[in-house]
């Protein structure tokens, strides 16, 4: 039966289409206003049979987009109800501060205006206890008065992890008075010790709701008036499948949704190859990123700054809206393919952080731009085909020269073709600059790692980004340019279930923790029964979050009895911290239950046919190469089997992506379409 996987980036949307006769591709441009148009339109362009289709998994970066202020994305009123005294937690935050030495720095503004923030009399204890009776009339009072249309309450209640009766006593009361609103509990969304955190998370939710349910139901409406009557699932930002009600619960969980699906297909795709350890690197049109698989597994962050800057590749702390929940960790610079070079008052060459889009686009495209961007020195270079995207962009290099020759003007270059090579030159080194923050600044050594390369754009440079961090291997997947969307149809469904312990190490027994974990188990079997994954399809990992007693920042450990549990902390606190307490007491934050519900993928229809041998060169190429021209290469990607080689300087021609093989790199095809390059 047919499955899709749709990516609905702020460019493009890319869909992949799995039946029995393969796979098809599809890039169309995205309509921010609608982009459930656009979802359809990329299923209409591969011929998508809707009414055979079992299933279809989106991922989306509408949410980040909302928050970084994209035009025609608009915020819903949002009212935060919390304790008296405390209605000012999500501006005051943390003491995290962006620009240290900024005395000019100004926080993140707040996502609900003071006049929309009430404090309600009424408090809970650490333990769930009630010490203050909760004043319901005050409540109905302020229902009633916010009551509308286009309304969120996000409630956050001090010790509602521990227990949520509070919590759940004004959403109640704010039904009564204004049932057409939407609620917005932190007891759901993150049942756990601190409140600003906690706070954050609930009001970003809060935040994102209303756009997230216009999206799926808009999209479930088109589809399902075209006949699709199948599972519609929704990718979440920790590489895991969830239903749209789970989606709308807690949207939040699915910020980072397309990026994460990249990081998914490339753990997944190495292990087919049998490599376990990788850096992931997806270069579109806007950013570049990176992130790290070790042992298979993606890295993971627990606490996300959305809308936040970033610097260099890292993410400040202090400058967004924390939301605590697992997201594959990534490491972003400004290095699209429309990235716009630029010189500044100094007289030196900058790239970023202004992109020319998709309208107008690069110079090159012909829509009106004229810019340079990364994509025009590309094609100054030589280094691109004569079209994109399968048709959809046809590149014009004299526009791109014309771009270039500007540039070179203000930067003192002699030629288009010198400034083209410096912009390419520096876009690697930015670039570079991300590979190592999530490889040598987390205690990876890059040599002993392979680089699987992606996105319209990522092949074209990273073989010479390898080279610059000491990557030995390039691995470009077969349909690179929408691989993120393949990663969709690689996913596994992922449920993640905690429940608060709060006591010290020594006070707890095995009896108990068995039994919390039971619960969180039972409840995981029925939420991924509810999803329609059987239960031997389904595998459950137990962990503990634990800490020194007084810290709030807890590391998972996996659950192993009792016994190992405090030297397996100390053993991760100082792999993380470089030291470790050894007469200090240890809590246990909470207990933590991960279900993963295994999906069928794909894989087998990746496998090449036939052999190599009739992959030879398709003709001789000129590139611009250290101030010369010199001859080069070029290949159609689909005219290449297993065994056949490809030697730099070469290009290799993909439908959605191009690979740019440097001189002295030589690559091989292998049985999956994987083009491994030796750097």
């Amino acid at each position: 039966m047919p499955r899709a996987g749709v990516d609905v980036g702020g460019t493009f949307t890319d869909v992949v289409y799995v039946d029995r006769g393969g796979i098809r591709i599809s890039k169309v441009l995205t309509r921010p206003r609608e982009p459930w148009k656009s979802v359809v339109e990329a299923l209409d362009n591969v011929n998508a049979d809707l009414r055979q289709l079992r299933e279809l998994v989106t991922a989306t970066t509408l949410g980040t987009n909302l928050l970084f202020g994209q035009v025609h994305l608009e915020k819903p009123k949002v009212v935060l109800l919390t304790n008296q005294g405390f209605e000012d937690v999500i501006e005051i935050g943390r003491q995290n501060r962006p620009s240290l030495y900024d005395p000019y720095f100004n926080k993140p503004e707040p996502l609900v205006p003071r006049t929309l923030r009430y404090g309600v009399p009424g408090r809970l204890n650490y333990r769930g206890e009630e010490v203050e009776a909760l004043d319901i009339r005050y409540v109905r009072t302020v229902a009633g008065r916010e009551c509308g249309d286009n309304v969120v309450f996000a409630v956050s209640l001090l010790h509602s992890y521990a227990n949520p009766r509070h919590e759940i006593m004004v959403a109640e009361a704010i039904r009564d008075e204004c049932p057409q609103a939407q609620v917005v509990l932190s007891s759901d969304v993150d049942p756990r010790p601190g409140e600003y955190e906690r706070t954050s998370t609930t009001v970003v939710n809060a935040v994102l709701k209303p756009l997230l349910s216009q999206y799926i139901e808009a999209l479930r409406r088109s589809l399902e008036s075209r006949g699709f009557h199948g599972k519609l699932l929704v990718m979440k930002s920790d590489g895991g499948l969830a239903t749209p009600e789970e989606a709308l619960r807690v949207p939040a969980a699915f910020i980072e949704s397309g990026p994460a699906a990249g990081v998914v297909a490339s753990a997944t795709y190495s292990r087919l190859l049998g490599v376990e350890n990788v850096v992931s690197f997806d270069m579109g049109g806007t950013t570049a990123k990176a992130g790290s698989v070790v042992n298979g597994r993606p890295y993971y962050t627990e606490v996300y700054e959305v809308g936040g800057k970033v610097h260099m590749g890292r993410l400040v702390r202090g400058s967004g809206y924390p939301v605590r929940y697992p997201f594959i960790d990534l490491a972003e610079v400004s290095a699209g393919g429309g990235t716009i070079a630029w010189v500044d008052r100094g007289g030196a060459l900058r790239i970023g952080p202004l992109s020319a889009g998709a309208d107008p686009g690069p110079a090159c495209y012909g829509r009106g731009g004229s810019e340079p961007t990364i994509t025009d020195a590309n094609a100054v270079l030589g280094r691109l085909p004569e079209e994109l995207a399968g048709g959809l962009v046809k590149i014009s290099r004299e526009l791109a020269i014309k771009a270039l020759e500007s540039l070179a003007r203000k930067a003192g270059f002699t030629s288009p073709f010198e400034a083209a090579q410096a912009v390419v030159d520096l876009a690697n080194t930015v670039m570079a600059r991300a590979v190592r923050l999530v490889t040598v600044e987390r205690g990876l050594d890059p040599s002993e790692m392979s680089m699987v390369a992606f996105g319209g754009a990522g092949p074209l440079h990273a073989v010479d980004i390898a080279r610059e961090v000491g990557v030995r291997e390039v691995i470009v997947p077969p349909y690179p340019g929408v691989f993120s969307a393949l990663g969709l149809l690689l996913s596994d469904y992922k449920k993640i279930l905690v429940a608060p312990i709060n006591m010290e190490l020594d006070e707890v027994s095995e009896e108990y923790l068995d039994e919390v974990f039971a619960g969180l188990e039972a409840e995981a079997l029925e939420a991924m029964d509810s999803m329609g994954v059987e239960k031997d399809r389904v595998v459950l990992a137990r962990s503990l979050e634990m800490r020194y007693k007084g810290q709030l920042e807890s590391i998972e450990i996996p659950y192993r009895g009792l016994g190992e549990a405090r030297s397996l902390f100390e053993t991760l606190f100082e792999s993380r911290y470089g030291f470790y307490s050894p007469e200090d007491p240890v809590e246990i934050a909470a207990a933590r239950v991960e279900a993963i519900g295994v999906t069928e993928k794909p894989l087998s229809l990746l496998k090449k046919k036939g052999s190599g041998g009739g992959g030879g060169p398709t003709r001789s190429i000129r590139i611009y190469l250290s101030g010369e021209w010199v001859d080069a290469t070029l290949y159609k990607a689909e005219a290449l089997g297993p065994g056949d080689s490809v030697e730099g300087p070469a290009l290799v021609v993909f439908k959605d992506s191009t690979l740019y093989l440097p001189p002295g790199s030589k690559g091989s095809v292998g049985d999956y379409g994987e083009i491994r390059v030796k750097v």
